[in-house]
């Protein structure tokens, strides 16, 4: 676990304005002309503080995959439409890109679908050719169904790819992959197809994988240099032997590479290395200059490698945060501050930044844009606008990178343009989600006393490539317009809120202004794993669900039925991201960053990114927003890592301990030595409010025993205004077996309704409780739509809401009853959930419901305290028993291949000290959860037989993790 030192330096809110240059130059080099920021034009200007009141579009009642004469709708609160021609592959995510030398094929780097690289032909406009880890057989299938059977396919062993996209040979004869621990090297045919590869192992030092992300020939060919992502260096190999030749250290996290004659520029995310008693955090075992409050970094670095002297000394530029992208145009070089939402202008004839473009359209915002790649086409520089579904175009002075570059406008992509680039007179852009989770859909199996369900899921990916030509400047600034609108972005700055007016306004539950009074002084946020709205209201007829896919439905989860009868049932809410490390990102950031976007290739640096500072936007988390606004805060366990727990604890004695006390007990059981956690963040801020003894993610520990500390605690001490608690059972994956641990989450949701509704705080009260993500079901509708609880006083009670909502909507309430700013463009651009609030407050109280499926279902050693026999005593309690044991029965036949699965369950880090969610391959999760679901005697669809864990076909050997997949 990461350490802290003291004394920050620097606040990422207002990063570097005064790049110092190069560290070796003197300070004569740079008093040619002075240094400016530029804002690019007018619409550029930023707000001095923050959005008065609710934003700018409202979705209505429209649906994820909704076509419309304004475009598509996806999960992120946004329409796509984009400019130009669209190709979309469903073959997942593109995470980097390359276009070969003629300028014939694009080849992406992707993830998500066991697909690692696509291949496209941008004269046929054509995916022509893959390779992946996936079965030729599946592939070939799934290509037909895709409507291009002709697809050449390359099965590999290795499905890792780096956070940047290949690399071809001068001559294109040859492409180079960044895998985790190298890289491989692929002979590339006229025809687009790929030839066997051939690996070029990077040692790992220290423990530390290459995790090798851009590459770059030099000028004469004979050299690939690869930044070494994961050791902070960059090595020259010779291509064909694979040798390393010679190695430099960099800055941190190193992430693309660029020529300027002999030198070479290398953008580094982490900045440069901390000084003796900075203060740090962590990113992959380096200490990152941090912000201590915030939880990000700080600095943002170029290194300068002077390739033809090996002597010299590795040079350093000060940019800003998260340098990535770079685009060479003479001796002028663009840097991407992905994080900054800026890019630095870089004059490699004295190695001085010579301005900074604001890459900030919307005057009401100036986080959470994420530049991500970059290119020109004349005078005009475009940069790929991430999270605004945008490319921004300027003009420059070609000549001199001092003279101030003016905003043109923007251009409409897809979802989350990734890359962009210039081809044969054409703009080329790669987007990372293309047109939302709307590829093939997919079957998922729950456990015993559930069906299969097949239908949408966050896992079926998509990508696309848009290419037109660019539009004069007239034209530019009209689709300005179009993007503004795809971002429910108003068009001109809101008016700050003024604090002085909340004396002279009514209360209210929602107010029309951040800093107004609310009628709401406690909000309790709570954060649960992985389930669709259909898998678990798709029984009820109050809305738009499929009970053919309602996996928990009323007899697994009797208190979110009973609390959504009671405070609204809301049918059209969605969840943004793909999995977990997506998921709290986006719940507690409002935004999931590009860091993140663009490690999912891997997630070796970082899965969940809690203890990962560049996964951290520059603006920080809710609770700093919530606490800048003059409110309490108080965390048990979302967004932590470490838990503290002992060795030996099981989850038996946790169920005890809950149990007990939930009959009345001595609370002290839950905090005896053999038991009590101690947990904490390497985030200061989190940790100070954080309650040691409350869970993160571990499925060794039951909801219900989170339930009783969180009451211990409630009791003890109230409420502050705002406080966030993790339930993770519905995860599933534990001891219990899957719909036993949905119902134990259930049961806990239910019981902390039931104390605070019971409780002297409950007038002045609002609940929200939402998943993480959605990826672990199917749902008629869009696999992002999720289950979703306002629950209130002032919720609209006995109502379905239908009005397009998502996780950004739910942040956007819960500051804007707090009065706090919102902490990035997508939450300033939400609406507010103002359908799911009156002002009439009705102050009935929540009883909870008892579960209806035994707690203990599936656990394989029966807890000291008895198995869960659902109150009933004598024969009752006997026929529950038999009837659980019936549920989870092994055939005398099937042992061996279900205790494989047992061992192989045990090492899915789904328990224990820094347990992570999602760890486990999705293809063998599915299948551990069929065959415990039909008793170990049917087949997963699509199988001969009953497989152990090494045996399933398609799966390479020895992968176990979702990166694998």
């Amino acid at each position: 676990m990461a350490r802290w030192n003291h004394a920050a330096t620097g606040s990422p809110e207002e990063p570097q304005s005064r790049p110092s240059g190069l560290r070796r130059l003197s300070a004569a080099a740079s008093r040619h002309r002075p240094l400016t920021i530029v804002a690019a034009s007018c619409a550029l200007v930023l707000a001095g503080g923050g959005i008065a009141g609710a934003s700018t579009l409202a979705f209505n009642q429209s649906h994820v995959g909704d076509q419309t004469a304004k475009g598509e709708q996806v999960s992120s609160n946004q329409v796509v439409k984009p400019l130009g021609d669209r190709l979309m592959t469903p073959f997942g995510k593109i995470l980097g890109s390359t276009v070969s030398p003629d300028g014939r094929y694009l080849v992406g780097t992707s993830t998500d679908r066991s697909v690692a690289l696509q291949v496209f032909d941008l004269k046929t406009y054509k995916p022509v050719a893959a390779a992946g880890t996936q079965a030729e057989a599946a592939f070939a299938t799934a290509a037909s169904n895709a409507g291009h059977p002709g697809m050449v396919y390359q099965k590999v062993a290795d499905g890792s790819v780096g956070q940047e996209g290949p690399v071809f040979s001068p001559d294109g004869k040859f492409l180079y992959q960044p895998v985790a621990t190298g890289l491989v090297r692929y002979p590339f045919n006229a025809d687009g197809s790929l030839g066997a590869g051939t690996k070029i192992s990077i040692p790992t030092v220290d423990g530390k994988q290459a995790l090798t992300a851009g590459m770059a020939f030099s000028p004469d060919g004979d050299t690939l240099y690869a930044a070494v992502n994961g050791q902070n260096t960059v090595v020259a190999l010779d291509p064909t032997a694979g040798t390393v030749k010679q190695t430099w250290a960099t800055g941190i996290a190193p992430r693309q590479l660029r020529f300027v004659g002999s030198r070479l520029y290398v953008s580094n995310e982490g900045g440069r290395k901390a000084a003796a008693g900075e203060t740090t955090m962590d990113s992959y075992g380096t200490a990152v200059p941090a912000d201590p409050r915030l939880g990000t970094s700080t600095t943002g670095t170029v290194s300068v490698i002077d390739t033809a002297n090996a002597a010299a000394p590795v040079a350093s530029i000060d940019v800003q945060l998260h340098p990535t992208a770079m685009y060479r145009d003479g001796s002028t070089l663009y840097v991407a501050n992905t994080n900054s939402d800026t890019v630095s202008v870089v004059d490699t004839r004295t190695n001085t930044v010579k301005q900074t473009i604001a890459t900030q359209p919307w005057a009401s915002s100036k986080v959470g844009y994420e530049p991500t790649g970059i290119t020109m086409q004349g005078d005009h520089l475009l940069v790929s606008l991430g999270r605004a579904n945008a490319i921004a175009v300027y003009q420059v002075n070609k000549r001199d990178p001092r003279d101030p570059t003016s905003f043109i406008g923007l251009l409409p992509t897809d979802y989350y343009p990734g890359d962009v680039t210039t081809n044969n007179g054409q703009i080329v852009v790669t987007n990372v989600r293309g047109i939302d989770a709307r590829g093939p859909e997919l079957t998922f199996s729950k456990g015993p006393g559930t069906t299969p369900a097949t239908g949408h899921g966050t896992h079926s990916t998509t990508a696309s490539l848009t290419r037109f030509t660019l539009p004069d400047d007239h034209q530019i600034r009209k689709d300005t317009a179009t993007v503004f609108q795809q971002n429910g972005w108003d068009a001109t700055k809101t008016k700050q809120a003024e604090g002085a007016s909340a004396a002279h306004v009514k209360p209210v539950a929602v107010p029309k202004r951040i800093g107004d009074p609310s009628t709401i002084k406690h909000v309790f946020l709570i954060v649960k794993e992985n389930r669709t709205y259909d898998q678990v209201y798709g029984d009820m007829k109050q809305g738009n669900g499929d009970a053919s896919l309602a996996q928990f439905g009323a007899k697994v989860t009797p208190n979110q039925h009973a609390l959504a009868s009671q405070f609204g049932l809301y049918d059209n809410t969605y969840d943004i991201g793909t999995n977990s490390a997506e998921g709290h990102n986006w719940m507690m950031q409002g935004d999931d960053p590009a860091y993140t976007e663009k490690s999912a290739g891997e997630y070796k640096r970082s899965y969940d990114t809690e203890e990962d500072v560049l996964g951290h936007q520059r603006s920080g988390f809710l609770w700093n927003a919530i606490q800048s606004a003059g409110n309490t805060a108080r965390n048990y366990g979302e967004f932590l890592y470490g838990e503290g727990k002992p060795a030996g604890a099981t989850w038996q004695q946790y169920y005890c301990a809950a149990k007990s006390t939930m009959a009345g007990g001595d609370p002290k059981q839950l905090f005896t030595p053999d038991i009590q956690l101690h947990a904490s963040s390497v985030i200061p801020s989190l940790n100070d409010i954080t309650d040691p003894n409350a869970a993160p993610f571990d499925l060794q520990i039951p909801d219900i025993y989170r339930y009783e500390t969180w009451k211990h605690d409630f009791e003890a001490n109230g409420p502050k205004n705002f406080q966030m608690t993790w339930l993770s059972s519905d995860h599933t994956g534990g001891p219990a077996d899957p719909v036993a641990q949905v119902a134990d989450n259930d049961l806990a949701v239910g019981k902390i309704v039931d104390t605070i509704s019971h409780s002297k705080y409950w007038k002045d009260s609002a609940i929200f409780i939402a998943e993480d993500d959605s990826q672990d079901g199917a749902d008629h509708v869009d696999g992002h739509r999720a289950p979703v609880q306002v629950i209130s006083p002032y919720a609209a009670h006995g109502k379905t809401v239908s009005t397009f909502y998502s996780q950004i909507n739910m942040i956007r309430t819960i500051e804007q009853i707090l009065g706090a700013q919102p902490l990035n463009q997508k939450v300033a651009a939400a609406t507010p959930m103002l359908d799911a609030f009156t002002d009439k407050a009705d102050l009935r109280p929540y009883t909870a419901v008892p579960n209806q499926v035994p707690l203990t279902q599936g656990v394989k050693t029966a807890p000291e305290c008895g198995p869960d026999s659902l109150g009933q005593t004598g024969a009752a309690a006997a026929a529950v028993q038999r009837a659980s044991a019936k549920e989870t029965a092994v055939p005398a036949s099937m042992r061996g291949v279900a205790e494989q699965w047992t061992q192989w369950a045990a090492d899915q880090h789904a328990t224990g000290d820094g347990a992570k969610e999602d760890v486990a391959n999705p293809y063998l999760f599915n299948r551990w959860t069929w065959y415990q679901t039909h008793h170990w005697t049917t087949p997963y669809p699509g199988d001969a037989k009953v497989y152990g864990p090494a045996d399933v076909p398609g799966i390479p050997a020895g992968s176990t993790s979702h990166e694998d997949g």
